[in-house]
């Protein structure tokens, strides 16, 4: 029995002995579980921490460090005295009634398209401006330190009652400025005209255009106003104040962002459903992003002219087809800039309808100064300057120009109008 015992025995030795060889395997997986959660946790900061950069650079310090301050992250909780340092450095805008408002229409992508002498062609060069030269005036913006704001950064209802001027906290040198774009409807007229054909979302839930090429292909990407400020503020996050983006006016009679969406109009679209969801989901992306919608009215009217009962009828027209796509808005962006007051006082029975419908912010057009602004207890109320071929020609005539403040139109003009 003892070589057995033996036997036994040596068994169980080796088998401890193995067990024993087995242990340290395990402090690799355990490692390699710790540098999962440390990599977790360094993706993490890093994730924080970009958030925390993007609104000090848009000059949301307060956000910044409250982000900052409830992170029990060393790494995060020690940027807290550099951005209370960079908020201390910035001072509220002086002239809170002097903010400038710049807008534009559609842009031109091809001009070979759009200039081709045909029956729209003197349209497009009077009232819009090519892709170019968008792109050389946001460059020329930055450059001269102006940033995005929105209405609601500098003007609001305190305690939902009386309108008041809000601070907007910048750094010296920096100027707020009100963008805006009218139309973003992809009107049937512009078809095959070398303009951007819709808004779309990409697979990334991101708003980008279609565009279709002279030859009949399709692209996606930056062709239009907000897909290209949206671009420009990605490369340059100083170039908003706190997110924003700026004013959409959108009317309804051709539907939105390229969709026909309006069931007056289109009674007989097999996808009408599907083009407002579509419309829809678009605006949901675009207010996330901070871009404001307001009305344009329905049908493009001449608000300052028309009877009271067409002005009804077009803003309940509004209330039915593009409320439920763009939302609820306090904005009204006059069509044609046909303010219903010119530059007096608001009141009378236009405005006392327009405020009834919900609307404290009115905009018209004034392409003679470089800011006008106008509030009372009820309204903030601001001119617009149009930028567009119109505005370029009395520029280099020397016309009460003013343009100059913000870009130089010989240097940004496209030799297409030439």
């Amino acid at each position: 029995m003892k070589p057995l015992r033996l036997v036994v025995a040596v068994g169980l030795v080796m088998a401890l002995a193995a067990c024993s060889t087995q242990t340290p395997t395990e402090n690799p997986s355990t490692e390699s579980s710790q540098d999962a959660q440390a990599q977790q946790e360094q993706e993490r900061v890093d994730s924080v921490k970009a958030e925390i950069n993007r609104l000090a650079d848009g000059y949301d310090y307060d956000a910044a460090i409250k982000l900052a301050k409830e992170d029990s992250n060393t790494e995060l909780s020690s940027m807290v005295g550099g951005l209370e340092d960079e908020k201390e450095h910035t001072t509220a805008w002086a002239e809170p009634d002097q903010i400038p408002h710049l807008f534009f229409h559609s842009l031109i992508v091809d001009t070979d398209r759009a200039f081709d002498k045909d029956s729209r062609s003197a349209g497009y060069e009077d009232y819009m401006v090519t892709q170019k030269e968008f792109a050389a005036i946001l460059s020329s913006l930055y450059a001269k330190d102006y940033v995005l704001v929105n209405p609601e950064d500098f003007a609001g209802l305190k305690d939902k009652k009386q309108m008041e001027y809000r601070k907007i906290m910048l750094p010296k040198g920096k100027k707020p400025l009100v963008l805006s774009v009218d139309d973003l409807s992809y009107y049937e007229y512009m078809d095959g005209d070398g303009f951007a054909s819709k808004l779309v979302l990409d697979d990334n839930g991101k708003v980008r255009n279609e565009y279709v090429d002279a030859d009949g292909k399709k692209h996606i990407g930056a062709y239009d106003v907000t897909t290209m400020v949206d671009d420009f503020i990605n490369e340059h996050p100083d170039f908003t104040y706190r997110g924003a983006r700026g004013l959409v006016a959108m009317t309804g009679y051709n539907g939105e962002f390229g969709y026909r969406t309006s069931e007056s109009q289109y009674p007989d679209n097999k996808n009408l459903k599907q083009d407002q969801e579509k419309a829809t989901a678009i605006a949901t992306a675009m207010k996330d992003t901070g871009w404001v919608f307001a009305s344009h009215s329905w049908g493009h009217i001449q608000t300052d002219s028309v009877s009271m009962g067409r002005l009804k009828r077009d803003t309940k027209l509004w209330e039915k087809e593009v409320e439920p796509i763009v939302g609820a808005t306090d904005q009204y962006i006059y069509p044609f800039g046909a303010d219903i007051a010119h530059t007096s006082a608001y009141s009378g029975p236009r405005y006392e309808y327009l405020k009834s419908q919900g609307f404290r912010y009115f905009y018209g057009v004034d392409g003679t100064t470089e800011a006008w602004m106008q509030q009372r207890p009820e309204y903030q109320r601001q001119m617009r300057i149009n930028v567009d071929g119109l505005q370029f020609a009395k520029e280099e005539k020397g016309d009460r120009p003013v343009l100059g403040a913000f870009f130089d139109v010989e240097k940004v003009i496209d030799p297409a109008r030439k």
